[in-house]
């Protein structure tokens, strides 16, 4: 999926509101699991976005992607995660 690709390299490159919005699209289009796990995606960007205040999104994003395998879509969700809590200090 394109969007994953875009997701995760500004997700990289520390610009976390692009991240965000380049999955918006996609969310909105998918079902079920999918758009779980998007939406999981989205919430740990914005987590990142708010900086220490994004502490509430993060849970959140847990939630959604808790239960779902790593990779899914071909995406290593788990290492994002990780790198997230990481920056949060969660």
């Amino acid at each position: 999926m394109e969007a994953l690709e875009a997701f995760v390299r500004h997700f990289q490159e520390g610009r976390y509101f692009e991240a965000h919005e380049v999955l918006e699209e996609a969310w909105l289009k998918a079902e079920g699991e999918e758009r779980r796990f998007l939406q999981g995606l989205i919430l740990l960007a914005a987590a990142l976005h708010r900086g220490k205040g994004g502490v509430r999104n993060l849970r959140k994003a847990e939630a959604k992607l808790s239960g779902l395998p790593s990779p899914y879509l071909g995406l290593d969700w788990e290492l994002l995660w990780q790198e997230a809590r990481r920056r949060l200090g969660a």
